[in-house]
């Protein structure tokens, strides 16, 4: 890689253009930069295209559940350690590990004869997908003139919006024409690729610190993985005796790694109270937790049931899911000029648009036609595109001072810990209501108009929170 920022900050007025920066000499980093976000954006979607296969082949559909809540479980873990390790050993070394912890757990998957094992390799997919995005993000401030860094972000926002595209192309071309363990392979290549180009080039890295090896919160960081591991666990065989309790086990994680939390000083993971509504960053995470929740299900479920009750191929059914993540990256460019005195309004049109989309999962999933689960999973995209810039700018202005960096690291923080939770939930609820014993179109159709149904409290949790944000406050200006 190129050599770290070190420009003057008057070079952030010069207008840079796109034949100007892919020209530059840092247009290889780019690249590196933009195949490790590849890597970790394609990988859900693509596996989320397999999964209907997968199951038939090895089953486990008892698990399909875990293949997100793990997935978001290693993303957890590695995106808080992610700054702390570039700390310690500079850029190189734990972005090279990264990658090939992602190797691994894409072999693992693709040889795996059983769902346990399978899921297993997700988690190290996780970890390592995790560590490469964040680590990505890190790389575009420290090894980019600030001069570029604009072109640098738009670049990988297209790149995101790019891979909703190819990845349901790539899992869809896997599964009709080759199996979808080749599809596994396919990634652990490009990922032992990347990690052997990171080792490769000049990349100068970051001046190490001597930050002590306890500024990583293992004990909260394992609190809140097991909390999302034994909610899980409950609806593996859903029953009162099992489920219960294991659920309740895991709330009280939960509470505990909140507990932890607050009590850690500077050494926080989140704000202040942050489950407190009343309080701009409480009622921000409420809002975002409870709306990942909400909408995972359309994720983890959605090519299953769409591909039971409607018999399209997993191509099809990959491009539905993908709907969302193109909505979103395409309504994200659209508003991301508004000004912020339109914000509040951004923040409340898009989570409306996100809880009408779940209602309207609702309907179309189990009924039809295909196209307007397609219309519906490309509102919840657009929704939460259009919203999302505005609820960290919101936030950041709102919070005090000295919160500002850790708000902005517990928002996607957050939203992970949504998606792990809600698919621990889902997943629950999908036993429960018959989806082991699916034989039938009617039978997937029932199962789905549970799972659909059963996330719309969380929906309505999320508005409510939501109010919080947007109430009118008096505000410091801040620069």
């Amino acid at each position: 890689m190129a050599g770290m920022n070190t420009e003057a900050g008057n070079d952030t007025q010069t207008f840079v253009s796109w034949r100007e920066f892919v020209g530059s000499p840092y247009a290889a980093s780019l690249a590196l930069v933009c195949l490790a976000v590849w890597l970790h954006a394609a990988d859900s979607l693509i596996v989320a295209t397999m999964l209907p296969s997968i199951v038939a082949e090895i089953g486990g559909a008892a698990l399909v559940g875990w293949s997100v809540s793990l997935y978001e479980i290693g993303s957890i873990v590695a995106g808080a350690a992610s700054a702390l390790l570039i700390l310690r050993f500079g850029l190189r070394a734990p972005m090279s590990l990264a990658a090939i912890l992602f190797g691994f757990g894409c072999l693992l998957s693709a040889v795996s004869p059983t769902m346990p094992l399978l899921l297993a390799g997700r988690a190290l997919q996780g970890i390592g997908g995790g560590g490469l995005v964040a680590m990505g993000f890190v790389a575009v401030g420290l090894i980019f003139p600030r001069r570029y860094i604009a072109r640098a972000m738009a670049a990988v926002s297209t790149l995101w919006g790019v891979s909703a595209f190819a990845g349901p192309l790539v899992g869809g071309v896997f599964v009709d024409y080759a199996t979808w363990r080749w599809g596994f392979a396919f990634f652990a290549c490009q990922a032992f690729a990347l990690a052997l180009w990171i080792v490769l080039r000049n990349e100068a890295g970051v001046t190490r610190s001597t930050a002590d090896a306890a500024g990583l919160p293992v004990r909260r960081l394992a609190l809140l993985c097991l909390a999302v591991v034994l909610v899980a666990f409950g609806g593996v065989e859903v029953s009162v005796l099992r489920t219960v309790p294991s659920v309740a086990a895991g709330l009280a994680c939960l509470i505990g790694f909140l507990w932890l939390d607050q009590r850690a000083g500077a050494n926080r993971l989140l704000p202040p109270r942050p489950v407190d509504p009343t309080r701009p960053s409480g009622a921000a995470l409420i809002m975002i937790v409870s709306m990942s929740m909400a909408t995972i299900a359309v994720t983890a479920f959605g090519p299953l049931l769409v591909t039971a009750i409607h018999g399209v191929s997993a191509l099809t059914a990959g491009y539905i899911i993908a709907c969302s993540s193109i909505g979103w990256s395409v309504m994200a460019v659209l508003v991301s000029g508004l000004a912020e005195r339109f914000d509040r309004l951004a923040i409340a049109l898009g989570m409306a648009v996100v809880a009408l989309s779940i209602l309207g999962f609702l309907h179309a999933v189990p009924n039809g036609p295909v196209w307007l689960i397609a219309v519906y999973a490309t509102m919840e995209g657009a929704g939460f595109g259009m919203a999302w810039t505005f609820i960290l700018r919101r936030t950041m202005r709102l919070v005090e001072a000295d919160e500002v960096e850790r708000i902005s690291a517990a928002i996607p923080t957050m939203q992970r810990l949504g998606y792990a939770l809600g698919a621990a939930y889902v997943g629950i609820v999908a036993n429960a209501s018959g989806l082991l014993s699916m034989e039938t179109a009617a039978d997937a159709a029932k199962v789905a108009r549970w799972i659909f149904a059963s996330c719309v409290p969380f929906a309505a949790i999320g508005l409510a929170a939501m109010s919080g944000l947007l109430r009118d406050r008096q505000v410091t200006p801040r620069p």
